[in-house]
């Protein structure tokens, strides 16, 4: 039981170390009243500091949440929120914030007309950036192609070898090599699929949305979206993302919770399927440490707006309200 509990504590901690293990990948330039955490020109820096802040105490209160519940769990309790927490979503928000704050200090640099200094947070961000892609490219197999290409030579070599091993009536052979191509098949098709499925993605919602977990009831504000689900295969099975009526060839959304009804739950994972967009206008109070790095603030219908960097990411247009007259009553 110890064991299992200090495994729960570090999955739901998660995010703050893998800020910390991010920025520790990356050794920072520091120079008197310029680079630094507390660099009063730069208003983000500050703001960062307050988030980490935030991550420290969520931290310590999720430790005691989970060491006062966790006795009282039971196996068959079923899905609660915590089963489409996503580290994969949560570390993808945090590579975003990282360049965010590289990019900003460069800036600041060249502000102050320190040339050196902004040259050398330049090729930090760069690093970031192309790591950034790296990871991004490879969730969304952008490498897919050639990769189906590479595994459909590899069935026309196989083919061959399995009319020789007809040929010479080696059919043991000729069965594991059938196998094998039937294996190479299904491979190339699913690479192709999902290749195919980011080059024509339609999504249902979109960036800085107010939706409700349908079987959960807490509100969400979208702030990624992929597709299909990127997730890996273990945590779709604790998911149950099969019983799902898409399954996992469907849209998943990268959403804020809202921290006054779930603090522990930072970033959640969820499928379409499990979303439902408010009947009304939600332009109720939402409560997340994320939303003023992530949007400019929220519209006339309660929705907020994305900053420009997250609509680029997602190569998404800015969305605009439907004019309503009645709003000028």
């Amino acid at each position: 039981m110890v064991q299992s509990q200090s495994l729960s504590t570090l999955t739901i901690c998660g995010s703050v170390q893998d800020y910390s293990s991010w920025r520790n990948r990356v050794k920072f330039v520091k120079s008197p009243g310029l680079i630094g955490d507390r660099c009063v020109s730069c208003q983000f820096f500050s703001r960062s500091s307050s988030l980490r802040s935030h991550w420290k105490s969520v931290k310590q209160r999720n430790m005691m949440r989970v060491e006062a519940r966790w006795p009282f769990q039971g196996g068959d309790q079923g899905l609660d929120p915590n089963s489409e927490r996503s580290e994969s979503a949560n570390e993808d928000i945090l590579i975003f914030f990282f360049q965010l704050d590289l990019a900003t200090r460069v800036q600041c640099a060249l502000n102050m007309e320190q040339y050196d200094i902004a040259q050398q947070l330049r090729e930090k961000l760069t690093e970031v950036e192309e790591e950034a892609i790296r990871l991004q490219e490879l969730k969304r197999g952008s490498s897919s192609k050639s990769e189906a290409q590479d595994k459909g030579i590899s069935i026309i070599r196989l083919r061959a070898d399995l009319q020789n091993a007809i040929d010479g009536e080696d059919y043991g052979l000729a069965a594991k090599l059938r196998d094998e191509i039937s294996k190479l098949e299904a491979e190339s098709l699913a690479v192709s699929a999902k290749a195919l499925a980011f080059e024509n993605a339609e999504y249902v919602f979109r960036l800085g949305q107010k939706l409700k977990h349908k079987a959960f009831g807490y509100r969400a504000v979208v702030c990624g979206m992929d597709p299909v689900c990127c997730e890996s295969s273990s945590w779709m099975e604790a998911a149950e993302v099969e019983k799902l009526p898409r399954g996992s060839n469907q849209p998943f959304y990268q959403v804020l919770v809202d921290v006054r009804t779930h603090p522990d739950l930072l970033v959640a994972y969820v499928p379409e399927d499990n979303l439902l967009a408010p009947e009304k206008p939600d332009k109720e109070r939402f409560d997340h440490p994320y939303i003023s790095f992530l949007f400019y603030g929220a519209d006339t219908a309660g929705d907020f707006i994305p900053i420009q960097q997250l609509r680029e990411k997602y190569n998404k247009p800015r969305h605009e309200v439907p004019f309503d007259s009645q709003d000028e009553d």
